[in-house]
């Protein structure tokens, strides 16, 4: 039985406690937005996609960088990936916003370039697509707007094309009930309203939001969806198996 992580990484900040949790519940699939790749072996600041994928002993990667930027010798890649014990057949990356910046300065560049990834996965033999999005963020509220009903159109319009078994996942940064979110809820199941999660956040921020989702569509079989309760970031792990 397959077994999928949806996880905002918060750029790897609880490096040993993002490690300890993956190793111990051993998923299959990891959906990760806020997460770096980097080659360099130690940062000492964070975890990479690459060590974490060594220390839990993960072999394939699919890699949607929303910007780069210098760290020491070498390149960080920031944005969302899609890791997995099972064959990757195919991935293809979807920007939503902007597009992807080199030697982004927080200063200087709009930080809310957006995308999406799609990886179709092989698991005993059938084709199951995977997508996991970070929402566009709006200040003060998760209410959405014009921007995120946009981005979250061009999502669904993407997923309603695709055939067969389909997860999507994200930090969509937005409220169950907001009017963009509704646009995918009416597509997919979204087990975070399924199954009645009053926040996805923990003490490590004074949001308490619901803003981390998984969706399946029909094709899928929920055998189990959960939130362990360990704190590994700023916002809440998701488990399903299926």
């Amino acid at each position: 039985m397959p077994k999928l992580l949806q996880l905002n990484m918060w750029g790897g900040r609880l490096e040993k406690q993002i490690a300890d949790f993956v190793k111990r519940e051993q998923p299959d699939i990891l959906c990760l937005q806020e997460a770096i790749s980097y080659d360099q072996e130690d940062t000492a600041m964070f975890l990479s996609i690459e060590n974490l994928q060594k220390f839990v002993g993960i072999e394939h990667a699919a890699i949607a960088p929303v910007f780069s930027f210098k760290l020491m010798n070498s390149t960080a890649r920031f944005g969302n990936v899609i890791l997995s014990r099972y064959p990757i057949l195919k991935s293809e990356v979807i920007f939503t916003r902007l597009g992807h910046q080199d030697d982004f300065d927080f200063n200087e560049h709009d930080y809310n370039i957006r995308n999406f990834i799609h990886a179709v996965v092989s698991i005993d033999g059938q084709p199951v697509n995977i997508i996991t999005h970070h929402g566009h963020h709006v200040h003060a509220h998760k209410n959405g707007d014009e921007e995120t009903m946009r981005q979250v159109g061009l999502l669904v319009d993407y997923v309603k094309a695709l055939e067969g078994p389909v997860i999507v996942t994200g930090d969509f940064n937005l409220h169950p009930k907001s009017e963009s979110l509704d646009l995918l809820n009416k597509q997919l199941e979204n087990l975070s309203i399924t199954h009645k999660l009053k926040t996805t956040r923990n003490n490590l921020t004074h949001k308490k939001e619901v803003c981390d989702y998984i969706f399946v569509n029909d094709a899928v079989q929920v055998k189990k969806f959960s939130m362990p309760e360990e704190v590994v970031s700023d916002h809440q792990a998701l488990m399903l198996e299926f």
